[in-house]
């Protein structure tokens, strides 16, 4: 009796397995009909049970076309039946895709961020006055919020005006102006407030449900 175990390891390789074994069996006997016909008929009935196991997509005509070309993907290609949707070329299935290009960016100042250099690029679009200077000045503010997080030491505003001037290509220069940016200390506690509004929040909410918990359980019996 155990010689006559069967193990996955010895039995055909699944090739969608999460069709299962069985729907792999049925795909191999349709092989193995002479007559169309009846290979046509077993043909649906295998598409009917594969659908059946997703019945919210089964009508879908996109679905349906996927599922033929699973169909004869299981069969190797070999299943000579009559498909609505054609067979599909196995070089075409089996072809690789073309590689995605995928923006390389190589910033200076890897600690600003790429962001940085898109509002300032949107700043550069934008006519004068006073709506682009608030801009200008809230992307400073955030400059030296990011710097200060990459640096935890003070910052001076020229180091921030300097590095500004250099991503706008010279288009933004604050060198000359009086207006000072936030204090570092001010940036730093929101940032760090932030974070513990944050912590105490999921704190509180982990608390609640602990609580909830217990006094639900609270007049239960205990067996």
């Amino acid at each position: 009796m155990i010689d006559a175990i069967e193990y996955n390891t010895e039995r055909e390789h699944l090739i969608i397995p999460e069709y299962g074994r069985h729907l792999q069996k049925m795909i191999n006997f349709a092989k193995t009909q002479e007559d169309k016909e009846e290979r046509n008929k077993l043909a649906k009935a295998i598409i009917s049970v594969m659908g059946n196991m997703q019945p919210h997509l089964r009508d879908v005509p996109d679905f349906q076309h996927k599922l033929w070309d699973q169909l004869f993907i299981m069969s190797n290609f070999e299943l000579d039946v009559d498909s609505p949707y054609g067979m599909p070329s196995e070089e075409a299935l089996n072809e690789r895709p073309e590689t995605l290009p995928y923006p390389q960016n190589f910033p200076k100042y890897r600690f600003y961020g790429n962001n940085i250099k898109t509002m300032i690029d949107v700043a550069n679009t934008w006519e004068e006055g006073e709506l682009k200077e608030a801009l200008v000045f809230t992307i400073a503010n955030h400059m030296k919020k990011c710097f200060l997080n990459w640096n935890k030491d003070t910052v001076e505003d020229s180091v921030i005006y300097n590095h500004l001037y250099e991503l706008s290509d010279g288009k933004i220069n604050l060198k000359n102006t009086e207006e000072e940016l936030t204090d570092a200390t001010r940036l730093l506690q929101n940032s760090n407030k932030k974070k513990y509004t944050t912590t105490s929040s999921n704190s509180k909410k982990a608390y609640a449900k602990k609580s909830h918990t217990n006094n639900s359980n609270r007049g239960k019996k205990r067996y």
